[in-house]
């Protein structure tokens, strides 16, 4: 009886060992914190080049020159400063509908800024020009889409033709090698800045 009642007591306290060992380890389980690598998205809601975090000026509109902290430029006494792009076909100087919307956004802020100048730059590619309209025509290609820019912005938004001037490279000036088509077909272009006095 002895012996029964020795072994019932020893069992009884090592099952109360063994709780006490379970309960202190789940209780270290629950104050553990893991550090696992958390993955982080880089917003630009606005597609201008400047993370969200960073963006001090976060709704900018599309074309737009924008400094370091996603601010239009505006330095002092310059109110608008925004570039327009247009790519042609070849041999081509038709605007497409596409570069017409653009035009439009940019006829709209030089009507908000009525002081507002813009150049426009005619270019070609090296494909276009021949030698003898190098020296019959120079530069011929180039001007008429500069002038059907020009054209556009009078004719449809009756921007005064005084505040807009115009200018053409030929193939005089390439933003990329003219060696492939895709960089010929970048060469065949209108570049245009307005800005605010």
């Amino acid at each position: 009886m002895k012996t029964k009642l020795r072994n019932t007591f020893l069992i009884l306290v090592s099952a109360l060992a063994l709780s006490a060992c379970q309960t202190s380890v789940s209780q270290n389980q629950a104050t553990q914190n893991i550090n696992a690598p958390v993955a982080k998205v880089i917003l630009d809601s606005d597609g201008d080049g400047v993370p969200d975090e960073l963006d001090q000026c976060p709704s900018t509109p599309y074309n737009v020159v924008i400094d370091e902290r996603g601010c239009p430029i505006a330095g002092i006494g310059v109110g608008l400063k925004m570039e327009y792009r247009a790519f042609f076909a070849k041999g081509s100087s038709e605007l497409s509908k596409e570069y017409q919307l653009e035009l439009d956004k940019v006829a709209k802020k030089l009507q908000e800024y009525d002081t507002a100048t813009m150049r426009i730059e005619g270019h070609a590619s090296t494909d276009e020009v021949s030698a003898v309209d190098a020296v019959l025509q120079p530069n011929a290609l180039s001007r008429n889409r500069a002038l059907i820019v020009k054209n556009y912005l009078i004719m449809q938004h009756q921007i005064d033709p005084d505040r807009l001037s115009i200018a053409s490279y030929g193939a005089e000036q390439p933003i990329a090698p003219s060696d492939t088509e895709e960089g010929k077909s970048m060469n065949r272009r209108v570049y245009g800045l307005a800005q605010e006095p």
